[in-house]
């Protein structure tokens, strides 16, 4: 069952050695996220899993002890997800998970096994709630750590440009994780998600459908939009 969950955005650019010069303008982010992975130590899972939404390569799931790496963004910057155990799998994180375990290696993670699990952004809705299920059923206590950001598309210079329906679109999705509302979120639509660049949609939903039987409160930690892309982080325990 779903003990506790944190929601954090997944920006490469919260890793300092990315960012660079700029790195101080996600402090409050890095410092919403420590938190937010403190409500999940304190829960005491029998496993973690990380949620994010990948490219078709990186989709499904990844062991423990599986490898990412920043190098593609211009930094010597590697990681892992929890501790290795044997041999290295043979491909590697995909961003949203590197940033993940990036976030885990960040607060010395060490409470309980930790898996990985890469989704593609256009899941459907039916399907998000079915793997959301699946895994609050891995084991007694699951804890999620999902990873996604909202719209990208809040000022002219944002990856997706402006779109008026991308700061209602994540005040909502704001709302609905603070809150706890597993219906708000699986309401969310896919479509509209897509348009807006919001990639964090399928993992929420997936957060969603995990919480069903579970009775949990929300707790918004963080919400802007530096760069024009929605940056939101919660917990729910």
């Amino acid at each position: 069952m779903l003990v506790a969950a944190a929601v954090c955005p997944c920006p490469p650019l919260l890793v300092p050695e990315v960012a660079a010069g700029a790195a101080p303008e996600l402090d409050a982010a890095r410092a919403a996220c420590s938190d937010a992975l403190g409500v999940l130590a304190a829960a005491r899972p029998d496993l973690l899993v990380v949620v994010g939404t990948a490219e078709p390569g990186g989709r499904g799931p990844f062991p423990q002890g599986t490898p990412g790496t920043f190098r593609g963004f211009g930094v010597d910057v590697d990681v892992r997800l929890g501790p290795a155990t044997g041999a290295a799998p043979d491909r590697e994180l995909p961003a949203s998970l590197a940033v993940g375990a990036w976030l885990l290696e960040r607060t010395g993670w060490a409470d309980a096994p930790v898996e990985g699990l890469g989704v593609a952004d256009t899941l459907e809705p039916e399907r998000c709630a079915e793997t959301g299920r699946e895994l609050a059923g891995r084991a007694e206590r699951v804890a999620l750590l999902v990873m996604g950001d909202a719209s990208a598309s809040r000022t002219l210079k944002a990856p997706g440009y402006l779109d008026e329906r991308a700061a209602p679109f994540d005040a909502e999705a704001a709302r609905a994780l603070g809150a706890a509302d597993v219906a708000a979120l699986r309401a969310l639509d896919p479509e509209l998600a897509r348009e807006l660049k919001a990639a964090g949609r399928a993992p929420w939903q997936i957060l969603a459908g995990a919480a069903h039987e579970a009775r949990l409160t929300g707790t918004l930690l963080y919400e802007d939009a530096p760069y024009g892309v929605g940056y939101l982080v919660a917990t729910w325990s």
